[in-house]
């Protein structure tokens, strides 16, 4: 991951605006802004076969396993990450 150089820290707020207007994904730690770097192909091997494996463990448990492109934000004030998988409850939040 590359940081964005000479970037001022941003509010949550203010990342969740900016990053949406973004050509490319960035995650936001304690303020700061990082660049996502491209996968490669063992990499994405290996998430496939994680989020396979784990969609087939939570088959009818009222779950919905996702693969890349999904924003994970760990609380209200970040930080936000772009997991490779991720398992969420179906149903409201």
């Amino acid at each position: 991951m590359v940081a964005i150089p000479n970037f001022e820290y941003m509010t949550p707020e203010e990342y969740l605006d900016w990053e949406e207007q973004q050509p490319v994904k960035y995650e936001y730690i304690n303020g700061e802004v990082v660049a996502m770097t491209g996968g490669t192909i063992p990499h994405n091997d290996v998430a496939l076969n994680l989020a396979s494996a784990l969609k087939n463990h939570l088959r009818g448990k009222g779950c919905k396993v996702q693969m890349a492109d999904a924003k994970l934000g760990v609380s209200e004030n970040g930080p936000f990450h772009y997991p490779d998988v991720m398992a969420r409850r179906n149903g409201p939040t």
